[in-house]
């Protein structure tokens, strides 16, 4: 085999005049070597090929390149250092290391982390053999890498024109309901872009993909012994790499090829592709995790570590947090970042638990994050969406002043104030109306707009929709935690019967306050976001926090689409409204002459009262006079509304009322608003208990 020095950059194993280097990061290593495997499978590898520290290293970066005769070559890496946990340091030359810069991953379906975990200071033995736990491990892949993207571009919608749908994509399709012909995969994500069309959507936001390990967890279902899996994928093995087992083709590496198929195939319909990615902590977990990679290669440099440095600092909950503004970790993730961009063509991330990316070394929230400005300045990245989750495991809370205008965040107080507006929670009348008008309170003073808040009642942590309208108490004992883990306020309400009921009113009930969530969601300013399956009632039986379970209280159940096409066809004709009317969806906060509030009686509402009563007039063009009148009723009484008259239009018109049992009144099954309820008294609108009606003086029909 022939072998030359090598190239330090770029980092990672790239083909490169016939043959592939390979480059890897360790600034305390005494020694590093390169391991070539036969198979995923191997234990022990083909080939040991030391670097020397006078020809392969350059500065702290260690390189070589060799001759294949295939450019799909398995491969990892074996470190030798100092074992001195008290300094920080977790070398331990019997780990088989995966490359921090792999593209891909091959044998994932075998690793055992089992036989990996308990305490990584245990000081390596000088006999054992390069890569002895090789064999409990996926190897990296250097994989081919032409695709045709056939032209590919990204939808780029404006912010305000932005709809997102996020999901799972194994939950997605597996469910055999699903009828896809490649379920659980990307592939079977492609299969469903009709139906998502059909939706109205503009982006699915998935969540992560980046490599992870189900088979982490040690917990069981105390009921039926099952093994919990990691099924959400919060815990990342390998930040470039996309997931093996979301791959049809068993070929190792045909997971490059499915996940960029599906890109071009979403960007085609006009869907753009966010991914949520897990910067704040990784799959190592503690100092009884195991060593993967970063512990292995610099622990000191990658991770925040606690005075005493044999343990990690916890800002995520899950074991270890990622010393994310070191320079060389701030490389990483841009460089991360980018590849996902220019070699995958994604559209955007969310950032998961994205405060810790703002912290120092000594856990600190920084005032300028010098991550957050560099993801937020950096050219490559100009174009595409950031949203953050802008709030961490150690008590940072800084939705409305995640750093500068080029993020958005997920906005927490739209959710909770939706949720008890509607549920009927006193005074609730002046928070739901700034969450309407894009939450200024939260977002104008940092000069951010309304389209930096993304608006959701439900996303996958939590209750799902159904769920929201049918428990009172979260139901999670499935999860092996004894129901202690999940928030315990998730202000819901089961209306009667905790859990299903076969009481048609109180299934009506629970119907009419899932519409009036997601039509307040639709008429809000802001960027709405829509927990995939909710438009069809998809249930996890009360669990609020369904992280593993891989089975079907996750799976999307599609015969749920046939038994409740009614609110499947609400949701779509909401979506539709909110882009007949720009002005509900603008990125500018409303002026006082846009928007008016009143109570019933057109007085001004009691912002703090108890009634759950409330009246807005938006003006949708000064010129024409052309208005909207929305009105809330969250009381369990019907009430009768005062309508503003205006001089020069014609008579009030229904589009929507949730509390009209016929269902005409709510949507047009052709995907159009009815506007041909006409309200027979011109003075007066009696809005039915719990209920949101929304009438216009306008012809939409022109």
């Amino acid at each position: 085999m022939v072998r030359k020095p090598g190239i330090p950059l770029p980092l990672g194993a790239h083909p490169r005049d016939g043959g592939i280097n390979f480059s890897l990061f360790s600034r305390h290593a005494s020694g590093v070597s390169l391991l070539l495997f036969d198979r995923p499978t191997d234990a022990v590898p083909a080939q040991t090929i030391v670097l020397d520290v006078k020809q392969n290293k350059t500065g702290d970066i260690w390189h070589i390149w060799i001759e294949v005769s295939s450019l799909a070559c398995l491969y990892g890496w074996q470190v030798d250092g100092p074992d001195a946990p008290g300094l920080g340091h977790r070398f331990n030359r019997q780990k088989m290391l995966l490359d921090p810069y792999a593209t891909a991953l091959a044998g994932t379906e075998c690793w055992d982390f089992a036989c990996l975990c308990g305490d990584a200071s245990t000081t390596a033995q000088p006999t054992a053999p390069a890569g002895s736990d090789a064999g409990a491990k996926a190897k990296c892949l250097v994989a081919e890498s032409d695709f045709d993207w056939q032209e590919d571009q990204s939808p780029r919608h404006a912010w305000a024109d932005t709809i997102i749908y996020e999901t799972h994509v194994r939950g997605l399709t597996v469910h055999p309901s699903s009828a896809v012909q490649y379920p659980g995969t990307f592939l079977g994500v492609v299969e469903k872009i009709p139906y998502f069309q059909a939706l109205g959507i503009t982006a699915i936001e998935l969540l992560p993909v980046q490599e992870f390990f189900e088979n982490e967890l040690v917990q069981r279902n105390p009921a039926t012994g099952e093994q919990l899996r990691n099924y959400w994928g919060y815990s990342t093995v390998a930040f470039f790499a996309p997931k093996e087992r979301y791959a049809s083709c068993k070929q190792p590496g045909s997971q490059l090829s499915e996940f960029k198929t599906m890109v071009r195939a979403l960007h085609r319909a006009g869907i753009e592709v966010i991914l949520d990615i897990v910067f704040n902590h990784t799959a190592e977990g503690n100092h009884l995790g195991p060593t993967l990679n970063f512990k292995g290669l610099d622990n000191h440099i990658y991770y925040l570590l606690e005075q005493d440095q044999r343990y990690y600092r916890n800002y995520s909950g899950t074991g270890n947090t990622l010393n994310c503004n070191h320079p060389i970790v701030r490389d990483y993730i841009l460089d991360c970042l980018r590849h996902w961009v220019i070699e995958m063509h994604v559209d955007g991330f969310r950032f998961d638990l994205a405060s810790v990316l703002g912290r120092d070394r000594q856990g600190n929230l920084l005032s300028n994050p010098p991550l957050l400005e560099r993801i937020a300045e950096d050219p490559i990245l100009r174009n595409v969406k950031l949203i953050a989750e802008a709030w961490d495991a150690a008590g940072a809370y800084q939705v409305g002043s995640f750093m500068g205008p080029r993020w958005s965040e997920w906005n927490g107080r739209y959710r909770d104030d939706v949720r008890r507006f509607w549920r009927g929670d006193s005074g609730m009348s002046g928070a739901l109306a700034s969450r309407l008008c894009g939450s200024a309170d939260i977002y104008q003073h940092g000069g951010k707009s309304p389209v930096h808040s993304i608006n959701y009642v439900t996303c996958h942590d939590g209750f799902t929709l159904n769920d929201l309208v049918s428990y009172g108490q979260k139901h999670n004992l499935a999860n092996g935690e004894n129901n202690n883990d999940g928030a315990n306020d998730n202000y819901s309400a089961n209306y009667g019967v905790e859990g299903p009921s076969d009481d048609s009113a109180i299934d009506a009930l629970r119907v009419r306050q899932m519409k009036n969530m997601i039509a307040t969601l639709m008429l809000s300013r802001g960027v709405p976001m829509l927990n995939g399956g909710d438009e069809f009632r998809r249930t996890q039986g009360g669990n609020s926090n369904a992280y593993c379970q891989d089975n079907e209280a996750n799976w999307y159940d599609w015969n749920l689409l046939e038994k409740n096409q009614e609110l499947f066809h609400f949701i779509r004709t909401m979506i539709d409204l909110r882009r007949r009317f720009p002005i509900l969806h603008a990125e500018r906060f409303y002026t006082a002459k846009e928007i008016q509030w009143f109570s019933p009686n057109l007085l001004t509402p009691d912002w703090n009262g108890a009634d759950g009563l409330l009246a807005c007039l938006i003006n949708t063009d000064q010129e024409t006079s052309e208005v909207l009148y929305l009105l809330f009723n969250a009381t369990v009484e019907p009430v009768t509304f005062t309508l503003p008259v205006h001089q020069e239009i014609g008579p009030w018109q229904q589009l929507l009322d949730t509390g009209q049992s016929d269902i005409e009144s709510c949507y047009n099954p052709n995907n159009a608003p009815s506007i041909q309820h006409t309200v027979d008294n011109a003075a007066h609108y009696t809005v039915q208990a719990r209920s949101l009606a929304m009438l216009t003086t306008a012809n939409t029909t022109e």
